[in-house]
C-alpha cells in the first residue's frame, strides 16, 4: 500500500492563538478537527502543496513557515505521512473557502478539541516551545530557585527540575517551589519515582532511559492531560517511549559535551535518521543552544533541550 504524502499546517496567530478547521461529514474521519492541508501531487514539491492547499481552503498567502514534525500513521484503510510546517506569516484574512467552519485556539485549548487519532502527535508538537531548558548540577536552592525565575521571566516555557545530586525529601521540596515559580507561564517537568505521581499534579514527569527500560511494557502510568517525556540515545529506547506513550522525547547527545564526556555522540546525520522513525515530536540535547534551534528543525526534530546554554547568566 502507497502511503499518502499530506501536507498540514500549524497557523499560528500574532496572538499565538492556533488555526485548526472542522472535517466534514462525508470525509474520512468526519466530523473531527484538524489542520489545515491537504495531499502533495505528484512531482510537487511540499513547500507549493502547502501554499496551493491554503490558498485553496483558506484564501490566504503563505509568508513565513518552516518544518514542524513529520508523523507516519497507519489507519486500516490507508497509510499516511502527514508533513507538518508551522506558519508563523501570511497575508489574508483566513476563512474556509470550502465551507468548512474554522476556530482560533489557544495551544492550551487544542487538548480539548477531538482530532484524528493520527494528529495526537501534531497537537503535542503544536503545543511545545522549541526550547527545553534543563536545570544545572550542583546549584544551592535559591541559587536554582532564582535561576528558574529569571529564565521563565525571559521566556523559557518547558522547565525540566533535574538535581541527580539532591536527596529526596530535598528535590520534592524545592519541586514544590518550582511548581509555584512555572504556575501559568511554564510547564514543568519533574524527575524521580513514578510512587511521586500523584503529588504533583501539574506537573509533568521526565523518565530516564532506565525507567523506560523498566516501565514501557505497562504504558503510560497516568491520563493525556499531563505531559511525559523520556529521555533516548537509540532506536531501541525511541521503541520504547512510543510503547509507553509519551508526548515527546529528549535525544542525545548529538554532539560532545563536558558534562558526558565518555558519550559517543550521535551526530547531526544519525539524529536526523532516528527523528524520521519516530513519530513524536524530539529535543536534541548534547553540545546545542538556542543558535542550533534552525538546524534542529531541518533534522527533523521540535527543537532543542540544554542545560547550560539555557540557563540564565547571574
Amino acid at each position: 500500500m502507497k502511503r499518502i504524502h499530506v501536507v498540514a499546517a500549524v497557523i499560528r496567530g500574532a496572538d499565538g492563538r492556533i488555526l485548526i478547521a472542522r472535517r466534514a461529514d462525508t470525509q474520512h474521519q468526519g466530523g473531527l478537527w484538524e489542520f489545515p492541508g491537504g495531499k502533495v501531487e505528484e512531482g510537487e514539491s511540499v513547500a507549493a502543496a502547502l501554499a496551493r492547499e491554503l490558498r485553496e481552503e483558506l484564501g490566504i498567502e503563505v509568508t513565513a513557515s518552516r518544518p514542524l514534525i513529520k508523523v507516519g500513521h497507519d489507519y486500516p484503510d490507508k497509510q499516511v505521512l502527514l508533513d507538518v510546517w508551522e506558519v508563523s506569516g501570511f497575508s489574508g484574512e483566513p476563512h474556509g473557502a470550502e465551507g468548512q467552519p474554522l476556530a482560533w485556539v489557544s495551544p492550551r485549548e487544542l487538548a480539548q478539541y477531538d482530532f484524528p487519532e493520527a494528529n495526537q502527535p501534531i497537537v503535542a508538537a503544536a503545543r511545545l516551545p522549541d526550547q527545553y531548558l534543563i536545570t544545572p548540577e550542583g546549584l544551592e536552592v535559591p541559587q536554582m530557585l532564582r535561576g528558574i525565575q529569571k529564565a521563565v521571566a525571559g521566556g523559557i516555557r518547558l522547565v525540566q527540575l533535574r538535581a541527580p545530586d539532591m536527596y529526596d525529601p530535598k528535590y520534592r521540596d524545592v519541586a514544590v517551589d518550582a511548581a509555584g515559580l512555572c504556575a501559568g507561564k511554564a510547564q514543568l517537568m519533574l524527575k524521580g519515582p513514578l510512587e511521586w505521581l500523584g503529588d504533583f499534579p501539574s506537573a509533568g514527569w521526565h523518565l530516564t532511559a532506565a525507567q523506560l527500560r523498566k516501565y514501557a511494557s505497562k504504558g503510560r502510568p497516568f491520563p493525556k492531560e499531563r505531559w511525559l517525556a523520556a529521555s533516548c540515545h537509540t532506536a531501541e529506547e525511541l521503541a520504547l517511549a512510543e510503547q509507553m506513550g509519551v508526548d515527546f522525547v529528549t535525544l542525545s547527545p548529538v554532539q560532545a559535551t563536558r558534562t558526558h564526556p565518555d558519550a559517543v555522540p550521535l551526530g547531526w546525520d544519525q539524529a536526523a535518521g532516528l527523528i524520521a522513525g519516530f513519530r513524536h515530536p524530539v529535543f536534541l540535547l548534547g553540545g546545542v543552544g538556542p543558535e542550533d534551534r534552525e538546524r534542529a528543525w531541518q533534522a527533523g526534530a521540535q527543537g532543542v533541550a540544554g542545560i547550560r546554554a539555557f540557563w540564565p547568566e547571574g
